[in-house]
């Protein structure tokens, strides 16, 4: 039985995309673990990334070379409509195959993708364990329900991310860089990796819960440390990777597996600079932690400060302060850890007062990277039944859902006026610019041995 996944995520660069940036550059591990789980089973699985394609008719012109038997759809909310219009030229190619989809939107809108005359099954929540089930099942000429309930598996005993069923398609397409993956900043030089070490995530912020736990459950689960550290191994032997990130919502929750990772992964002989997500009161609650982090090779934390306002961070259920954000900056900053800044502008019940408040904020953070977004209510979330109950909602379509800071999201927001915070709340003093110029010229110039050098060309006049 011949099974093709696709990954339809076009709605950022489009066709024709890859290696821009973050959304054009990176696999989905859920598509590659599903990929090796499904082989594990004995099944012939290759994958469609549409970001590689030219278009539809190349995609219609894929689906009839490959000839699947079962094709499997990944879906987020923003990638709705990619998702349905390969189902329309599955279907045009071959009204046999059986259409399955997965991933987050159909788990938290089952019903408006179940009840799809183009969908035939529906994969809720994880799919390593159900959806192999279901192709030995297909194989066999058996029943599969319609709606396929979710098993969550043991983390350690499903196999590592297949990378290869990613850049093998994009080797087709003629992508031929330096790096597996594209490398989102400078700090994190190329070959580059991404991998994922857990699910879930404990907190209760208002704009992600309980979409969240309906996907993965209520208790965050991760690997083994040394079942991370053996896919480190496998990918530095596969490609030799410079540095790498952690994709986890946030891995630094459990301290006790961060200080074990870090003293296994120097253990092991690595000396590769990563990066992570995490959350400004875990910064400062373990400081030690931060340390030893930065010692095993840290060198960037994505932190979701969301807003300078006391009252909105109340408001989403962050569970942080102001002062806590510009305090978990600061000790970014004596590690030498650059700080990615996730904010959120124009969210609901936000005054025009508390926009300055995040910008007044992000101008005494001085991150490094600024990644803001115009709020997005989001299906699934506690923040967005509160949109639709109080009529807020300026989402018609599904790819209204793609977190961009660019169009109108809800109601009673002057979106000129975010416009103008969006750039105003990247603009750095002039102190802090000075600060930068500074810091930069001393790394580059102020070097031991250049200035060894310097000084005994002076001194024989060479």
């Amino acid at each position: 039985m011949r099974v093709t996944l696709v990954f339809p995520g076009i709605g950022g660069k489009g066709f024709d995309s890859i290696g821009q940036g973050m959304d054009s550059g990176w696999i989905s591990h859920g598509l590659a673990i599903l990929a090796a789980s499904a082989r594990e089973h004995g099944f012939d699985v290759d994958l469609i990334d549409l970001r590689a394609l030219q278009g539809w008719e190349h995609f219609e012109k894929e689906v009839g070379e490959r000839k699947p038997d079962v094709v499997g759809v990944s879906m987020v909310s923003a990638d709705y409509n990619p998702s349905m219009r390969s189902l329309d030229i599955v279907r045009k190619v071959n009204p046999r195959i059986i259409t399955c989809v997965g991933g987050p939107h159909p788990t938290i809108s089952t019903d408006e993708v179940a009840d799809d005359p183009r969908v035939d099954h529906v994969f809720l929540g994880e799919g390593e364990i159900s959806f192999p089930n279901a192709l030995e099942r297909f194989a066999r000429g058996e029943e599969v329900p319609r709606v396929v309930p979710a098993v969550m598996p043991d983390l350690d005993e499903i196999p590592f991310a297949d990378h290869e069923v990613f850049l093998a398609e994009w080797r087709r397409a003629g992508y031929a860089k330096e790096s597996p993956e594209a490398p989102f900043v400078e700090r994190m030089p190329a070959p580059f990796v991404t991998l994922i070490a857990g699910r879930g995530c404990k907190y209760n912020c208002s704009y992600c819960q309980p979409a969240e736990r309906r996907i993965f459950g209520r208790r965050v689960r991760r690997r083994s440390v040394p079942n991370v550290i053996g896919e480190l191994q496998e990918l530095r032997e596969k490609y030799e990777f410079a540095s790498f990130m952690f994709h986890d919502d946030c891995l630094t929750e459990d301290r006790e597996w961060v200080l074990d990772f870090c003293r296994a992964y120097t253990g092991a002989g690595f000396t590769q600079p990563f990066c992570c997500q995490s959350r400004a009161d875990i910064i400062v609650k373990n400081r030690d932690m931060v340390e030893a982090m930065a010692k095993a090779g840290l060198r960037g934390y994505l932190i979701g400060f969301e807003s300078g306002s006391d009252r909105v961070l109340r408001f989403i259920r962050k569970g942080t302060k102001r002062a806590t954000n510009i305090e978990a900056a600061r000790i970014c900053r004596k590690h030498g850890i650059f700080v990615w800044a996730n904010y959120m502008l124009g969210l609901p019940t936000e005054t025009d007062e508390e926009v300055m408040e995040t910008i007044s904020m992000l101008k005494e953070i001085d991150p490094d990277y600024y990644s803001p977004a115009f709020y997005t209510p989001h299906p699934g979330s506690d923040l967005y039944e509160y949109c639709v109950e109080h009529d807020l909602s300026l989402i018609t379509d599904h790819d209204g859902y793609r977190r961009n800071p660019t169009g109108a999201k809800i109601k009673g927001k002057d979106y000129i006026y975010l416009g103008w915070a969006l750039e105003e709340s990247q603009k750095r003093l002039w102190y802090n610019r000075l600060k930068r110029r500074v810091r930069y010229l001393w790394g580059r110039y102020a070097r031991p041995k250049k200035i060894a050098r310097k000084l005994w060309q002076l001194a024989t006049g060479g």
